[in-house]
């Protein structure tokens, strides 16, 4: 077990060359950490002994939009009619146990907010609405060396969350006028959020989680995406950039298309370089010197596969990717219940055992 360090992560991302070992890096459900650890983590000590015993060099916490709306919309009745953002549903993913749990799933076609009198009726909150004390009781856990790393929802995905995956999408065409006040509402709650998150000490990192993409190109046209989200990526990397802070930019899919924008951004950081949809070797040879780049073992091997296939999977990596810095080991998306403890072992375990400097394998 090495000892955590954030300054291999950061120096991992911001492309300063070969630390001592491959970082790791994943956001993993509960139900995995608890399996792992063989006790339920749910608390701050909980979060960090885990983070430290399974080799990460921070510990990850989300705050933002979508767990204020999914805490929310899981809390019944009362809590949904505040803010019925997410509908709920109940389903069993897990291979840990054989619980139904309750699920907040996106509205497909029409959102809470389609039009000015939604717009103006609806409850938006305010920095003070979120909880970042978080940011500050896990300082008297961390053990030297270790820091925050914190994901929260960008502006694309709480837009069309809001106004519903079809109404977004015709109002793109039909509306521009309100898709741009619906950016820029959000954008503008958002960058406070940025501003806040970013004045913690124990903060080592940023990562904006905005799903801009799926398995072969942009989920709207790049235009648009320059037009209404990336000036506000563009905030949030000039902010980082001020306050000396790495940036992480998630999103599945193919990016190939606006990688430059991407990194004209500001972001140091991408993940999860989904494999069906982008070759990490090429993305690496073609902006490697610009982008570190997170993730990519195949969520598909990690859930049916072998723990052989996904150590191949890591080995490959690692020997491809991971020479001269500028890679993160970890899963192509987050680590689910579904996704078998064996497997993220085999993930965890591989990477921990030949990712040291220089790589030999």
């Amino acid at each position: 077990m090495r000892k955590p360090d954030f300054a291999r992560v950061r120096r991992t991302l911001l492309l300063q060359g070969e630390p001592d070992y491959v970082p790791l890096f994943d956001s993993l459900d509960k139900q995995i950490k608890s399996a792992f650890m063989g006790r339920p983590v749910v608390s701050l000590k909980d979060e960090v002994d885990f983070a430290v015993a399974a080799g990460y060099d921070f510990v990850l916490f989300e705050i933002g939009l979508r767990p204020l709306w999914r805490s929310r919309a899981l809390s019944g009745p009362e809590g949904a009619a505040k803010n019925p953002v997410l509908r709920v549903e109940r389903a069993r993913y897990s291979v840990i146990n054989d619980v139904d749990n309750e699920r907040a799933w996106a509205n497909e076609g029409k959102g809470v907010i389609t039009g000015g009198k939604e717009f103006e009726e609806f409850g938006w909150p305010t920095v003070s609405d979120f909880d970042f004390s978080v940011l500050t009781d896990v300082e008297k856990y961390l053990p030297a060396g270790m820091k925050v790393l914190v994901t929260m929802d960008g502006v694309y995905t709480p837009v069309w969350l809001l106004m519903g995956g079809e109404s977004f999408y015709r109002a793109l065409i039909q509306n521009p006028s309100f898709v741009t006040r619906m950016f820029e509402r959000v954008g503008t709650m958002q960058m406070s959020l940025v501003e806040k998150i970013a004045s913690y000490n124990t903060v080592g990192a940023l990562r904006i989680n905005d799903d801009i993409a799926y398995n072969s190109g942009t989920l709207v046209s790049p235009k648009h995406l320059r037009q209404y989200f990336f000036p506000w990526l563009h905030k949030v990397g000039d902010l980082c950039r001020r306050r000396d802070l790495p940036f992480i930019f998630h999103s599945d899919g193919n990016l190939t298309p606006v990688l430059d924008d991407i990194i004209a951004a500001g972001v140091r950081g991408l993940h999860p370089i989904q494999p069906n949809a982008m070759d990490i070797i090429a993305t690496k040879k073609r902006v490697g010197d610009k982008l570190c780049l997170l993730g990519n073992i195949d969520m598909d091997i990690m859930t049916r596969g072998t723990e052989k296939d996904v150590a191949e999977l890591v080995m490959k990596n690692l020997r491809n990717v991971a020479p001269g810095g500028g890679y993160l080991v970890g899963a192509s998306n987050s680590v689910p219940e579904y996704i078998p403890l064996k497997n993220y072992n085999a993930m965890r375990e591989t990477a921990l055992k030949y990712g040291k400097y220089p790589i030999s394998v």
